[in-house]
């Protein structure tokens, strides 16, 4: 298993890799399996995302971005402002706080998400000509 870290996260991927030693034919045979499997993958998440996201734009990456960053203003300001107080957090603060902070994280990721779909060719990045550079 490797492990990437993503920001505050750790991230374990379930890949399965082998520390077998396979003659040529073998690995040649196994890699024909895995990536007829990527292959598999990658169809079905292009076809669930041109139903549902279509296309993306820059200004989506623009807005999602966006979000995240007052997500994120958001919550460090609550943490500063709770900090100031000099004062033990109460309950609630610290609810508030998590609900601040996962804001965050989940408009993050999306922002991530989206724009490894558009790597990976499952979306299609939309770019006006005169945007296009």
């Amino acid at each position: 298993m490797s492990k990437t870290v993503t920001s505050s996260y750790r991230r374990v991927s379930d890949r399965f890799e082998p520390d077998l030693v396979q003659s040529p034919a073998e690995q040649r045979k196994l890699r024909g399996h895995l990536e007829q499997i990527d292959y598999t993958v990658f169809a079905a998440n292009q076809a669930v995302l041109k139903k549902t996201i279509h296309t993306v734009g820059i200004e989506d990456f623009q807005n999602l971005a966006l979000s995240a960053s007052k997500a994120r203003g958001a919550w460090v300001d609550a943490a500063m402002s709770a900090a100031r107080s000099r004062s033990p957090l109460e309950k609630t603060e610290v609810e508030r706080l998590t609900l601040l902070r996962a804001a965050y994280e989940e408009l993050s990721e999306a922002y991530d998400a989206m724009r490894r779909m558009v790597e990976r060719g499952y979306l299609r990045l939309e770019v006006s000509p005169a945007k296009a550079g």
